[in-house]
């Protein structure tokens, strides 16, 4: 019977829920006596809403959850809900409030409720002093807006909520207007909310007075932040084995060809598995759905010159309007002279103004603009009174402003940055001919002769266009090698050259593979019937491919690799020689809109270190080496020790005078004066002969 007795439904709320979830028709009247008494808590609850109702808490979670149960009577619950909130959110005890969050929540997920008038109260409540609640808002209108926008755009709802959210941003509460920011940042990496209009909301928080909505707003445009690579990074450690493995693994055998074959192929197979691995880039494309580019870089520089944030938001700020102005092609002419003023190899972070300043050069800048940067850059970094790392990355930096903007680059510093080609510097002489390297393919004409080296086919048509020359084709250039293809197809053939190669040893995953014998030689025959056509068939040819038919990826890789074998191809009437061209996949990946930071510091031969660094690697190398330690054990432990062991504890004045300890005495001052006096005088007798 005691059992029986605690099955008090008035009471046992959970127990009531849930019968009432598997049949609500037979427990309405249990339902509607909690309703009345949850009526008159609210009533109670408003005349002292500081104080916690441990009461309301309970039947607000009943009601919550039985509410699909019983919509006719609970229509108006979350309007009650929503206008307790709104009124006493401020001075409501904050566990109080985060059960009645819990509810709408909850109720939303039921929906029962709308999401805009939900997450327009959750925006509200985004100013209340608890760390906790805004997380959990945060993480709901999220989930939330991913949610309803799972299987189609919800157009209506999102404008709605967009337009809501650029008036949070203008908010006074700092705490509310970077938790909306957030959210659209975070709604635009899960490719929820990537139009244009989000994007150009978040360019308004780039003029943000507080700080730390500065900051993530700067950080949206410039890419991912440091804890995503991080996380990319922790990710790349637990993947398979490495190259360096790899490389290991088979050099501890036989160094013979079959060792060879297998590294070749499980490098291959590395190189696949991490292509696979690599996460989709979007090439910054938030940068490129700005509306007005050029107005949005003019403020970005206004902001910046009047700037009194910590250098690394300047550093920031500088980032992003040389982004600006390098995708977009912006005039923004200020933007140099004021960079310019950072360009010292004192400077703090010097490399990364120097990457800047290549960045927001493009062939339309003017060249008494660009030339100007060069010869600050010139004079400041590469001279001899500078370090050889110094004179590098200022001879780096000066290849990537000329790589972008060719008139920037005068015969007459180029022809003394050459010179630098015979620097006793390993560093800066491979710099330098990297830069030589560059002009043999703009324009060898600028070079002296002993430095163009030899005449190819890309050198012979290499010519820089004066400023504001278009050099527009109807055609794509290179595309003739498509037709030469196809001529060659259609020629009989008494032997295709393809033959079936049955499983080998070499290979470990049991394919069949098929192996092409003459490719080299028909590659090499295709570039001499090219080389030999005249110019002009070369361009109808080319013509005549690029207007017949739509283009393959693999038809544009194979004009990459004619075009490249322009720059390895001798000139005509020169002999030529066999040359296999390959095109890194990863390379032309990597070669984007934008430069890295390796660029400008890549140094060809790694610096010496300093005593203070070779001394911390020697210490880190000591640690936990006990187990390498040779270890002395005695035969018998319990015999006494040896009198060489008891020597080692005795005290030195003791044993000064035994023969062990006695050694070699040291020259005294005196003497080593005079033995330096001698040595003088026999240099100065030697002089006087």
């Amino acid at each position: 019977m005691s059992g029986r007795n605690n099955n008090k439904l008035p009471t046992n709320l959970p127990q009531l829920q849930n019968l009432i979830k598997r049949d609500p028709a037979s427990y309405r009247e249990e339902f509607l006596q909690q309703y009345k008494h949850y009526l008159s808590v609210i009533e109670i609850f408003k005349l002292q809403p500081d104080k916690p109702n441990k009461d309301l808490s309970t039947l607000v979670m009943f009601m919550a959850q039985t509410a699909h149960c019983f919509q006719q009577y609970l229509e108006d619950f979350p309007e009650q809900l929503k206008s307790l909130l709104c009124t006493h959110h401020t001075v409501m005890d904050p566990d109080q409030r985060m059960t009645l969050c819990k509810a709408l929540i909850m109720l939303r997920n039921k929906n029962l409720i709308s999401p805009s008038v939900l997450l327009e109260l959750f925006f509200e409540l985004l100013r209340c002093q608890d760390k906790l609640l805004r997380k959990t808002l945060y993480t709901h209108i999220v989930t939330d807006i991913k949610n309803i926008n799972a299987k189609h755009k919800n157009n209506k709802v999102n404008t709605t909520l967009q337009n809501f959210m650029y008036t949070m941003l203008r908010d006074n509460n700092a705490i509310a207007a970077k938790i909306s920011l957030d959210v659209m940042i975070e709604l635009y990496r899960r490719n929820i909310w990537n139009d244009a209009k989000t994007v150009n909301v978040i360019t308004t928080a780039c003029f943000s007075k507080v700080t730390k909505i500065l900051v993530a707003a700067l950080k949206f445009f410039l890419g991912k932040d440091e804890d995503e690579k991080k996380d990319s990074d922790s990710e790349s450690e637990d993947e398979g084995p490495t190259a360096r493995d790899l490389m290991v693994r088979y050099s501890t055998g036989k160094k013979n060809t079959k060792n060879k074959k297998k590294l070749d192929k499980a490098m291959k197979v590395l190189k696949k598995h991490k292509k696979k691995k690599r996460p989709e880039v979007f090439n910054f494309s938030a940068i490129h759905l700005v509306h007005d580019p050029q107005e949005f870089a003019e403020k970005l520089l206004k902001q910046l010159e009047a700037s009194k944030e910590r250098f690394e938001v300047k550093l920031m700020h500088m980032d992003l309007i040389s982004r600006l102005v390098g995708i977009h092609e912006l005039f923004l002419f200020n933007f140099y002279p004021f960079v310019q003023r950072f360009l010292q190899p004192h400077q703090r972070e010097v490399t990364k103004i120097l990457l800047y300043a290549a960045q927001a050069t493009h062939h339309l800048v003017p060249p008494e603009i660009s030339q100007s940067v060069l010869k600050t850059i010139a004079n400041n970094f590469v001279t001899d009174r500078n370090s050889g790392e110094v004179m590098t990355v200022g001879i780096n930096a000066i290849k990537e402003v000329t790589a972008r903007c060719p008139l920037a680059m005068t015969e007459e510093l180029l022809q003394d940055l050459a010179q630098y080609k015979t620097h006793r510097d390993k560093n800066v002489s491979m710099s330098a001919r990297g830069l030589i390297q560059l002009f043999r393919s703009l324009n060898p004409d600028m070079l002296q002769k002993k430095f163009r080296g030899k005449p190819t086919e890309a050198s012979k048509e290499a010519r820089i266009h004066a400023y504001g020359e278009l050099d527009a084709k109807d055609y794509i250039p290179g595309a003739e090698v498509l037709e030469v293809e196809q001529e060659k197809k259609e020629e009989p053939e008494e032997d295709d050259g393809w033959e079936s190669a049955s499983l080998s040893d070499d290979d470990e995953d049991g394919e069949w593979i098929d192996v092409h014998h003459s490719s080299d030689e028909e590659q090499q025959e295709m570039a001499e019937k090219i080389q030999a056509m005249p110019t002009e068939e070369r361009i109808a040819k080319a013509a005549t491919v690029s207007g017949s038919r739509l283009l393959t990826q693999e038809d544009f890789k194979k004009i990459r690799l004619a075009q490249l074998a322009k720059e390895m191809n001798n000139a005509p009437g020169k002999s030529m020689k066999r040359k296999n061209i390959e095109i890194d996949s990863d390379e032309e990946e990597r070669s984007g809109e934008l430069l890295s930071l390796r660029d400008i510091e890549h140094l060809h031969k790694k610096p010496k270190s300093d005593k203070e660094t070779r001394l911390a690697t020697v210490l880190a190398g000591r640690t936990d080496r006990k187990e390498f330690v040779r270890k002395k054990t005695k035969m018998n432990p319990h015999a006494s020790s040896t009198n060489k062991e008891k020597k080692k504890n005795k005290n030195f004045m003791m044993m000064r005078y035994s023969q062990n300890i006695r050694s070699k005495k040291k020259r005294s001052f005196r003497d080593k004066q005079i033995a330096l006096r001698d040595s003088l005088l026999k240099k100065r007798k030697r002089l006087m002969k």
